[in-house]
């Protein structure tokens, strides 16, 4: 009798292993395959998080190492723009900095909130010398490394499980959607059926 906790059936967790009279071979080859088929997901899931999270490092250290700060003068105050998801508003101001080969150069940045003309603040250039956003700090590279692998640890290891749990079907019949599978004859539908 299988053990039932307030009228329901208690489910008997690794059946398949269990040494059983009417156990056939298959369902311990299955039971194996399924413990392979999740030891598999998960050393997939944590290596390819652990490669994502490397590639997003080595990305945003390359960003870093590309980019370098100037010292650039607000030609005019700071104008208010867009507003962001967090409440913060962004503010943006027209700056003319001094290029590596001696010219001026003036270009559209983002600025502090009381930003007037005539200020100093802080811009940063690629190396062709164009205006570029601040690069990550450590802190937000690591959390954008860890966000990026968590999701692709979760996508590889649910595509490894749910490839090989598809792969065999249930002992006990049919899976949904293997009717057409079962070698079953669908009496009253084409040749053959009565009128």
């Amino acid at each position: 009798m299988i053990p039932s906790w307030r009228g329901k059936q208690a489910k008997v967790r690794w059946w398949r292993l269990r040494p059983n009279p009417l156990r056939r071979r298959s369902y311990l080859i299955e039971a194996w395959l399924l413990i392979a088929a999740w030891t598999l997901a998960v050393l997939a899931a944590v290596g390819t998080g652990a490669w994502t999270a490397l590639a997003v490092e080595r990305h945003v250290d390359a960003l870093r190492a590309e980019r370098h700060p100037v010292s650039a003068v607000l030609v005019e105050d700071a104008v208010r723009t867009v507003g962001t998801s967090d409440g913060s508003d962004n503010y943006r101001a027209t700056v003319r900095w001094t290029a590596a080969d001696g010219t001026s150069r003036t270009g559209l940045a983002h600025v502090g909130s009381h930003s007037k003309a005539g200020s100093t603040t802080q811009v940063w250039l690629d190396s062709r010398g164009r205006l570029v956003p601040t690069p990550m700090t450590a802190e937000q590279a690591r959390l954008e490394g860890v966000v990026l692998a968590a999701w692709a640890a979760v996508g590889v290891g649910g595509a490894v499980r749910g490839k090989a749990t598809r792969r065999g079907s249930h002992p006990h019949g049919p899976g949904p959607g293997d009717g057409g599978r079962t070698g079953v004859p669908s009496w009253g539908v084409g040749v053959g059926a009565p009128p």
